[in-house]
């Protein structure tokens, strides 16, 4: 079974083009419930360079479908079977001003668009630059 990855090395996610936050936002919580772009920021806001793309996006699926740490291999597995969306398709990439850089090893951290890291890595001739996708068409 081929397995998909959405890990990026040495690469900068800039927010996209049409995002309209003008300065970095925490997504919010709805009433009880985390969402996808909440869990996402906790995880990587928490742990800058521990984790990889596959890792936080697994991980909130995981969370979100009540999975036993026993069922994460078989489940980890399934999920990449098929092609998953990647940090350009994030709501913080898309709407709440947050760029994603991923190390040489893979592993990302955030940065707020309004921050001089973002604009550093923004011009960073070392990295792979992209943007992430729009909203609209």
């Amino acid at each position: 079974m081929k397995i998909h990855t959405t890990n990026y090395i040495n690469t900068f996610i800039e927010i996209a083009e049409d995002c309209m936050a003008a300065k970095a936002e925490v997504p919010p919580v709805k009433g009880d419930a985390r969402t996808v772009a909440n869990m996402q920021f906790d995880m990587i806001s928490k742990h800058p360079y521990k984790f990889t793309s596959d890792d936080v996006l697994f991980q909130v699926f995981a969370d979100r479908n009540d999975l036993t740490k026993n069922e994460y291999p078989t489940a980890r597995e399934q999920f990449f079977s098929k092609g998953q969306p990647c940090f350009r398709a994030s709501p913080l990439t898309k709407r709440y001003g947050w760029g994603v850089h991923s190390d040489k090893d893979g592993k990302i951290a955030i940065f707020a668009v309004e921050s001089a890291a973002y604009k550093k890595m923004a011009k960073d001739k070392t990295l792979k630059i992209v943007k992430a996708m729009r909203s609209a068409k």
